[in-house]
């Protein structure tokens, strides 16, 4: 077999991370050689590989679903925006420049296919399955001339699309229809079917909606996948705690001492790898919220300023809403604070940046002796090393070059009284570092919380991949998806009117929003 399925949803956020994720753990299952794939991603929650390369988060997670280790090749383009407009672009797990939406969309991405293809291609010949996630919607009429991650990479590699809808949110036959009708004769005869999630209810009252939309189309429905709580994941974007449901809703995970603990999150501005947090909140007991406001500090017993794409924007942010003067006062009042990667360079001294904001010398907050220096080059690694007599296991994605004055070391960084500030993002899913770190900082707040002992960070995420898989198995027509993975797009898929306007070149860029266009 070297078969393989794209996975197109309707909108942004349907479903496609999840159930990629889902169908490449149910064939891992079924002995299954598989890998994900998504040619280009817009992201600023990223990874770094094995060998220094910097992917989407969500390819991450696919790839641990399907039991394999991640590589660039399983993103090869990364969009990481820095403003409505412009975004950097990484190639091959290295960035290669900041670019507008226009210019991405007038030429490059273009230039891009035969690189993603040659990607697909290498995997393929490798796995026996590549499951390959589409962006937004394939239907996106204004950019099809540049498509190289929906209807594009799928014309390439002949490759059968399966397009995923939400019926959460409503709409759902007529987003099918939809989706299909604007295509042209050439991508509609790649659509093989389509796949409901997050239904709540009775199947049965759906099927007849089912069935009068296979009349429409003369497509099937895969599956209908049902409404499950606590199904996070490592997202492209979106506000949430990816473990926050489950942990919060388990019957069986109440605090394991006396106290809960409650950990705010600064909602900076371009906030990145907001995933850090995960691991606190899958820790019974421990509450996570991101807040905006300094009033949401004052009850938090741990304040987190995480990552960010945009530093000294993240900074003025703080000030302007008043959250600096709150982590001052926190900091003089020995309340803790934890600073990771942004976040860690704004608790600095100074900020000297003449590569992402361009704003040349910057005050910091001043809580931790550290001055930054913003390099060119951009450091991608995945450190080993010990902080509070326990292992840890990161990974640092940066421009922002550290010279450490002083405090006590603290992985990377350096701890001052109650403030503490590292580069190194995933750290707190070292369980044993998590759990002597929320030790302290329970002690630093007078709180009588006691971390669970037995909590594994790791387990949980395998518990999660695994619903996920159960989902398909038991939800999807996996037969059916077999056979298109093996056999390829079934044939005499007839064409559904109007099909794609015709759209003049020279306009084919024009009215695409970085955030819209290229997600």
């Amino acid at each position: 077999m070297s078969g393989g399925l794209l996975v197109a949803g309707t909108t942004s956020d349907a479903g496609k991370s999840v159930v990629t994720a889902g169908i490449c753990r149910w064939l891992v299952r079924q002995g299954v050689k598989v890998a994900p794939f998504k040619a280009q991603n817009m992201s600023l929650n990223s990874f770094v590989t094995r060998e220094g390369a910097e992917i989407g988060r969500a390819q991450a997670m696919q790839a641990q679903a399907a039991r394999v280790e991640p590589t660039a090749l399983m993103n090869p383009v990364l969009l990481k925006p820095g403003s409505d407009r412009s975004s950097q672009v990484v190639l091959m797990g290295r960035p290669v420049g900041e670019m507008s939406a226009r210019g991405y969309h007038g030429g490059r991405q273009e230039s891009l296919l035969s690189t993603v293809v040659d990607c697909l291609e290498q995997l393929r010949s490798t796995y026996d399955a590549v499951i390959c996630e589409g962006a937004g919607s394939p239907a996106e009429i204004n950019l099809r001339r540049t498509d190289i991650v929906n209807m594009g990479i799928a014309r390439a590699a002949r490759f059968p699309v399966v397009v995923v809808g939400d019926i959460d949110r409503g709409g759902v036959f007529a987003s099918f229809f939809g989706t299909t009708a604007l295509l042209s004769a050439e991508d509609q005869a790649l659509i093989a079917g389509y796949l409901v999630n997050k239904f709540r209810g009775d199947v049965s009252l759906l099927e007849p909606g089912l069935d009068m939309l296979h009349d429409l189309t003369g497509r099937p429905t895969y599956g209908v996948l049902p409404f499950a709580h606590g199904l996070g994941i490592d997202e492209e974007d979106g506000l949430r705690v990816s473990l926050r449901g489950a942990v919060r809703e388990s019957v069986v995970a109440p605090p394991h001492g006396e106290d809960v603990l409650r950990v705010a999150v600064c909602a900076v501005p371009l906030m990145s790898n907001f995933t850090d947090v995960d691991a606190l909140a899958a820790e019974p007991g421990v509450v996570v919220r991101f807040v905006d406001r300094a009033e949401e500090l004052a009850d938090a017993d741990l304040v987190i300023v995480p990552g960010t794409r945009g530093t000294v924007k993240a900074l003025a942010w703080l000030r302007e809403r008043g959250l600096a003067d709150a982590l001052l006062r926190r900091a003089a009042q020995g309340r803790p604070v934890l600073g990771i990667c942004g976040g860690f360079q704004v608790l600095g001294e100074r900020i000297e940046d003449e590569v992402e904001s361009r704003a040349g010398q910057v005050d910091g907050l001043g809580l931790l002796p550290v001055r930054i220096r913003f390099d060119r080059e951009k450091t991608l690694a995945r450190p080993v090393g010990s902080a509070l007599g326990e292992p840890v296991e990161g990974y640092e994605i940066h421009h922002g070059v550290a010279d450490v004055r002083g405090g006590e070391p603290f992985l990377d960084g350096c701890r001052v009284g109650a403030v503490w500030g590292t580069h190194w993002h995933g750290s707190l899913e070292s369980d044993g570092f998590r759990r002597r770190f929320l030790v302290q900082v329970a002690e630093a707040a007078g709180r009588r919380f006691v971390p669970a002992p037995d909590t594994s960070f790791g387990a949980l995420r395998e518990e999660q991949l695994d619903r996920l898989g159960d989902l398909i198995e038991e939800h999807a027509d996996t037969g059916a998806l077999m056979r298109l993975i093996e056999a390829g797009v079934p044939e005499g898929l007839p064409f559904v009117g109007p099909g794609a306007p015709e759209v003049p070149a020279a306009r084919g860029a024009q009215g695409a929003g970085v955030a819209g266009g290229l997600a």
